[in-house]
């Protein structure tokens, strides 16, 4: 079978159904398609708070057909392969797809065979992660009764970096509540040197993290988990001038094991984590992906136009998208107007200039009914809205910007963005 359309989006997901709405409201005679085979779609940002019991699960998805405008061609398969240079691709089902402008944003793959032992112990033995399963988190916090809760993140690029220490705050207010505080050692062990790569915020929350007690764990590399018995393993990539590990708040109640002199296992009694992720394999194994450098596997596209570096008609955005920003919701709502404006601009003549300036907002929640809303762009500038900033300093923790999160973003996300009007 064979498709031909004037306009392809790879991705339902936040930026494919945000590009194809705004794309209709500029000219409602476009030819546009959408390409993916799935047919729930997620508002994955309120997954820490499902994780931490605050939000209902079945309010994060939606049926895709309830999503995808009207007037919008949905091919409901999956893409196996490119051909750029004929402006085809091929889906799974044998079919071609010819196009004359592309929109890569296919989302992220979650790749949990790249740590040794998660694959089998993820959703059990108290592994867990808001990433997979945020109904399994919310039971582990429940059922825990005190020891080591470690929190933890992979080397590699993941959606909201920020993640997985939001649901490390929201946990430690959990076991203040319970009062199971003064019998839990929480840990964050990341890859990172620091807490947050924005100077403003980074601040706000080490003060966060020694008003809690938290131990952190920095240049810990995330190797292997043993489920059975309780601990994870890292490989430490830094140490300090006395050949010790660099950590902030060290917790000497935390017994950590020395297995060689820059791998030691942390033993938990619960664990949360953000697996490693990459950009889907249809994706990184193509043309469309950069073959070489830091950025290998990613979608190889402009940081400032997101139109691809080889193919003048194609375009890239979202969480496959080679860019030195962070990966959220936030981030595809400034790259979208972008990427419409480019194609619009190359269909019309106009000349209207629009460019993607980096910007990613990360809302931090630092516990129940407080959050810190980080907005920055490349080179990790902050960027705060303008008309937020008039009434709130969104470097500091405020209830105003908790009640943003558990209801003002999800509203905004179902009835602007994804209709093209935010």
């Amino acid at each position: 079978m064979t498709h031909t359309h004037q306009i392809v989006i790879i991705g339902a997901g936040t930026a494919g159904i945000t590009v194809a709405a705004q794309l209709q409201k500029k000219d409602r005679t476009l030819d546009i398609a959408i390409i993916d085979p799935a047919t729930t779609h997620y508002y994955q940002p309120a997954w820490t708070l499902v994780g931490a019991g605050t939000f209902d699960y079945q309010k994060t998805a939606r049926p895709m057909a309830t999503l995808i405008p009207n007037g919008i061609n949905w091919i409901k398969e999956a893409v196996a392969s490119f051909l750029p240079s004929s402006n085809q691709l091929q889906l799974n089902n044998g079919s071609t797809v010819y196009y004359d402008y592309l929109v890569v944003c296919p989302g992220i793959q979650i790749n949990l065979g790249d740590i040794k032992g998660l694959k089998e112990t993820i959703g059990k033995n108290n592994v867990c992660s808001n990433y997979i399963d945020a109904k399994y988190t919310w039971e582990v916090l429940q059922k825990f009764r005190g020891g080591n809760a470690l929190f933890t993140q992979p080397s590699t690029p993941i959606k909201c970096g920020g993640a997985p220490q939001k649901i490390m705050y929201l946990a430690d207010d959990y076991f203040q509540q319970q009062g199971i505080k003064n019998a839990t050692n929480v840990i964050f062990a990341t890859p990172g040197s620091v807490i947050f790569g924005v100077p403003d915020f980074a601040k706000t929350l080490l003060q966060v993290v020694d008003r809690k007690a938290i131990n952190l764990k920095f240049f810990h590399k995330l190797v292997k988990i043993d489920g059975t018995n309780k601990v994870a393993y890292y490989e430490i990539t830094k140490l300090d001038d006395y050949n010790q590990p660099i950590e902030h708040n060290p917790n000497p109640k935390v017994k950590v094991q020395q297995v060689a002199t820059r791998l030691v296992g942390i033993p938990f009694d619960m664990l949360h984590l953000a697996p490693p992720q990459s950009a889907p394999d249809f994706i990184r194994n193509s043309p469309l992906a950069h073959r070489e450098g830091p950025s290998k596997g990613w979608l190889n596209v402009d940081p400032a136009t997101l139109q691809h570096n080889i193919y003048p008609n194609i375009y890239g955005l979202g969480d496959a998208a080679a860019l030195p920003t962070a990966k959220t919701g936030a981030a595809i709502r400034k790259q979208a107007p972008v990427v419409v404006q480019q194609i619009i601009n190359t269909l019309k003549g106009s000349s209207k200039e629009l460019t993607y300036k980096g910007y990613s907002s990360c809302p931090l929640v630092t516990g129940y009914g407080k959050m810190v809303l980080a907005e920055f762009g490349y080179n990790n500038v902050r960027m705060s809205d303008p008309l937020i900033s008039k009434f709130v300093d969104t470097a500091k923790e405020t209830y105003s910007m908790w009640l943003l999160k558990k209801y003002g973003l999800p509203f905004m996300y179902w009835n602007l963005m994804l209709k093209g009007k935010a």
